[in-house]
């Protein structure tokens, strides 16, 4: 991005269009890049005189600036001085203010002396010090921009249109990719809505505070930055309402203007929209649930509009999807088109948490969806039990399809396993008989395995050597096996432990 004194829009019929650098400013922009390069190793006011210079053959020192910007951040500039100049300007003063200050050009040389004389060093290196660190006589060491005259003139334009949305309001872009528009919307934490054109295709509608509060409060860097998952689209048409110091104007670019994403990272200063959103999901797979949480499912039909939940949650063991949105303090306008959608919402299963602070939990239960309050963080109890309404069913019917009765043929397998082959939960299998084994915890045992074992076990047998015995045969649930068999384990403190008979 430039800054805003470096912008160049044209205001023709009360619009507000970015003057984009052209191919045959490609010379220029390899210009400036030369200057750069031809002042390595010279203080920056060398620098500056020469680009000054240079601005006065240019038809527009606006852009000279504006490429110069550009290539500025790729410089390294760096303060060399024989003496730290801190150091130097202290010793200085103080010899100046002992001989009574300085006046002349003498007094200037003699506090000069009196001070090197202090440091051990010659008056010429305390004069080269003195100031080295000031900006004009910092050094260039460096410049290596990753861009060619070329490539310079894409990231100016892209720069250009950035900065002409630092005073936008509201953006309204159509785009061949809308996922991964909304997503970066969301991830700048922007409010948006998603509107159905007449052609069927989709507006996504995006806004600051500004129309909502005052305009001082702006997201201007927040759309700048917007605009450059917009250009990744192959087809993308955006219009912005631009805040011209009072006077409302609009900007119109498509994929038709030479904004084309640089050779830079995309967007992703945030991975959702809201801390509250990012506590929430690494809370949620931290429990390793029966299901997947899914970020940003498919768009819905909300009447003309299009709304994309926050979550979605796919049960891992049907085809069953639940939406998640998670409601936070905004405006009440704001809010009212969050009840609009949930209000005119195609026929899905919605969980909605919703912050004590707006108080309209009951309006969205009376649009039967389930609403779950939260303050300051959503709590994954809360959400898991709403989750357990629906997962009773599943399992219901799951359990349903299985027959009363399975006979696995290994001597020893899991209950997950067994689920995992019929496509089922665990909790699917809880009324199923297994005549050929015995349930040891969530392990089926042949009956003939648990008499090997205890064939094999006897008191006072260490723990370890048992350990290995279930390994033997494939079996890990140490406890519950020996509990099955009639032991208990006694301890010897950290040593380790010897199996007991429990009788």
């Amino acid at each position: 991005m430039l800054t805003k004194d470096l912008l160049r829009v044209s205001r023709a019929g009360g619009g507000y269009q970015p003057r984009f650098a052209s191919e045959a400013d490609e010379t220029l922009a390899a210009s400036v890049l030369g200057v750069y390069q031809g002042h390595v190793g010279e203080p920056r006011a060398h620098l500056q005189q020469a680009l000054a210079d240079l601005e006065t053959e240019a038809d527009d020192f606006k852009l000279v600036r504006g490429f110069a910007k550009l290539v500025d951040r790729e410089a390294t500039f760096e303060t060399k001085a024989p003496i730290p100049p801190e150091r130097v300007r202290r010793t200085v003063f103080s010899a100046a203010q002992a001989a009574g200050g300085v006046v002349t050009s003498d007094d200037r040389d003699a506090a000069l002396a009196a001070a090197a004389a202090q440091l051990g060093s010659e008056p010429d290196a305390l004069e080269r010090s003195l100031y080295a660190d000031r900006e004009r006589a910092q050094v260039l060491t460096a410049v290596d921009p990753r861009w060619g005259p070329v490539d310079l003139v894409r990231q100016y334009n892209h720069s250009l249109a950035q900065t002409a949305l630092f005073d936008a309001t509201e953006v309204r872009v159509r785009s061949s990719d809308p996922k991964a528009l909304v997503s970066a919307v969301k991830r700048l934490r922007l409010m948006y809505e998603i509107r159905k054109q007449e052609d069927g295709r989709r507006e996504v509608v995006v806004t600051g505070p500004d129309s909502l509060f005052r305009t001082t409060r702006r997201y201007g860097t927040r759309f700048a930055r917007l605009l450059r998952t917009v250009v990744k689209a192959d087809e993308w048409e955006l219009e912005a309402t631009i805040d011209d110091r009072g006077t409302e104007r609009t900007m119109r670019l498509s994929d038709d203007d030479p904004v084309q994403v640089p050779d830079a990272e995309p967007v992703a200063e945030v991975s959702f929209d809201s801390g509250i959103e990012s506590d929430f999901a690494a809370r949620f797979e931290a429990l390793d649930l029966d299901w997947d949480l899914v970020r940003e499912p498919e768009p819905l039909e909300a009447g003309r509009r299009v709304m994309i939940p926050d979550f979605a949650f796919d049960y891992q063991f049907a085809d069953f999807r639940i939406f998640f949105e998670i409601m936070g303090f905004w405006t009440p306008e704001y809010v009212e088109k969050k009840l609009d959608q949930l209000d005119t919402l195609e026929d899905v299963e919605m969980l909605v948490a919703v912050d004590d602070s707006l108080g309209v939990g009951e309006q969205i239960e009376a649009r039967d969806h389930r609403a779950i309050p939260y303050t300051g963080s959503v709590r994954i109890k809360d959400v898991r039990d709403a989750l357990r309404r629906y997962e009773a069913e599943l399992v219901a019917e799951s359990a349903a399809s299985i027959p009363d009765e399975l006979r696995p043929e290994a001597d020893v397998v899991s209950l997950d396993e067994v689920a995992a082959e019929h496509g089922t939960s665990e909790q699917a299998l809880e009324d199923v008989r297994f005549p050929d084994h015995e349930r040891v915890g969530q392990t089926l045992v042949r009956e003939r395995v648990l008499d090997e074992l205890a064939a094999e076990l006897e008191s006072g047998l260490s723990l370890s050597d048992v350990e290995n015995l279930f390994d033997a045969h494939g079996l890990e649930e140490d406890s519950a096996l020996l509990s099955a068999l009639g032991y208990r384990v006694e301890w010897d403190g950290l040593s380790g432990g010897t199996i007991r008979s429990k009788q």
